[in-house]
């Protein structure tokens, strides 16, 4: 069967049934995204005005955390000269007031758990509850119509409603995202894909601050869910995540006594002593879902030097080193699923078979293509409309290699006891925004999934 084939039967085995799902639960990072769309001499300008060399210098080697010019232009930078997404802390006041300054094209629903809350929730019409961190009136006004909702107690009594029925007023949690398309240049320097670099400037999300309805009565709200995906632990430090990390692990412990599936969104962590501490309670999750970058650290922090260093080094990424990578990942933790994605294929490790895990990634393509093509999905069918979208012509190379190695056919192979699942993605040349597409890949799958099993 051809890919255009297996694309069109999935969509359709996931539009019929993705209405059975009950309700998600998706914490803990929702924030508002202010979009600017870079413009060449705009940038090199301030660039030079800062200091050419010394933003070259964190161009190659990203900061651990924002506290000067010279960092945030080094991490646009950065994700400019390897067309990767990379977010990074902003510590430094005088930088944030200067972010607040350069303005920004656009306002948008941010972080992972609110751009999941408006894809399920006000897109697919699977019901979700959401960890919002402050819901001021505009965080609020972006969330989507539908079955979204966060907890509200009163007089003691836990109820569930649509964020902007919760009457609060809140502050603002602003995360400056900086877009760049492919072909983008400065200082010599030329994307070769379209992405963004983040400049996270809020208080609330980089300390994984968790809201008392949540702390108080999570036992009851877990016994509302069926599915949870986590994410937002990416801007904890060595100096503030024990306690945060005390607190997802009592949640997970309690969605596991509910046998509850819990799928952890990985983003790019800078701090190590983090990284490690999320690698090693990631036995504790069902799934989680990384791209090259979040792979390449994880297995930097496992002592696997030499395969990170591999997973960096080849454009499109060896889906040999992808998969040997996962498999040393899955046999050190336990998890039962990784989901990788990056810019032209998606794979899955999974301990357990069945073409539906494929078809959950071809499904979650497809969301993905549809985001880049039309900028905002408004319903399910708008997904379809990425049909016409053509499918990466440089997956044939990486899928020839996967048959190769392992005997893949028609995206499904076994391997070490894993079922393997490969998927070539449909590529958008020129994309409205890059924002959320993974967000919209990773909860897309895994609930796809689900809807099918």
């Amino acid at each position: 069967m051809s890919w255009d084939a297996l694309y069109s039967s999935a969509f359709r085995e996931v539009r019929g049934r993705i209405g059975r799902v009950g309700r998600v639960l998706l914490a803990y990072n929702t924030n508002i995204d202010a979009v600017k769309y870079l413009n060449s001499d705009d940038l090199e300008g301030r660039i030079r005005e800062t200091g050419v060399e010394e933003v070259l210098r964190y161009s190659d080697e990203l900061p651990g955390r924002i506290t000067s010019l010279e960092h945030l232009f080094g991490g646009i930078l950065w994700s400019v000269k390897r067309g990767k997404a990379a977010e990074l802390f902003v510590e430094s006041c005088s930088v944030r007031f200067y972010m607040k300054r350069w303005g920004w094209d656009e306002l948008r629903m941010g972080g992972q758990a609110g751009i999941m809350a408006n894809l399920l929730g006000g897109v697919y019409g699977v019901p979700v509850v959401v960890h919002a961190p402050q819901i001021s009136k505009l965080q609020g006004e972006l969330f989507k119509d539908g079955p979204i909702y966060v907890p509200k107690v009163e007089g003691g009594k836990l109820t569930f409603v649509h964020p902007r029925e919760f009457a609060g007023d809140e502050e603002n949690c602003i995360h400056y995202i900086y877009e760049f398309p492919r072909g983008f240049r400065v200082l010599g320097f030329e994307a070769p894909r379209e992405n963004r670099f983040i400049g996270s400037a809020d208080d609330y999300n980089p300390h994984l601050y968790i809201r008392p309805e949540f702390r108080e009565h999570f036992e009851e709200i877990g016994e509302k869910v069926e599915l949870g995906i986590i994410s937002g632990l990416q801007a904890l430090t060595r100096e503030n995540y024990r306690e945060a990390i005390e607190e997802v692990k009592r949640h997970l412990e309690i969605l596991s006594e509910r046998n509850v599936p819990v799928h952890l969104e990985f983003a790019f962590t800078p701090d190590e002593t983090v990284r490690k501490a999320l690698v090693d309670m990631l036995g504790s999750f069902h799934s989680v879902g990384l791209n090259e970058v979040e792979l390449a650290s994880v297995m930097d922090v496992m002592g696997e030097r030499a395969l990170s260093e591999k997973l960096l080094a080849e454009d499109p990424v060896d889906p040999i080193a992808v998969t040997e990578a996962m498999l040393k990942l899955a046999e050190k933790t336990g998890i039962r699923r990784i989901h990788f994605h990056t810019y032209g294929y998606y794979l899955a490790l999974t301990d357990y078979g069945g073409e539906f895990v494929r078809d959950a990634l071809l499904f979650a393509s497809l969301a993905a293509a549809a985001k880049a093509k039309l900028g905002d999905v408004r319903s399910i069918e708008d997904v379809v409309k990425a049909m016409d979208v053509p499918v990466n012509p440089k997956a044939r190379g990486v899928e020839e290699k996967l048959r190769e190695e392992y005997g893949m056919e028609e995206g499904t192979a076994l391997v070490n006891n894993h079922h393997l699942s490969f998927v070539p993605t449909k590529i958008v040349t020129r994309p409205k925004s890059t924002v959320g597409i993974g967000d919209t890949i990773s909860s897309s799958a895994f609930v796809g999934e689900f809807a099918l099993s």
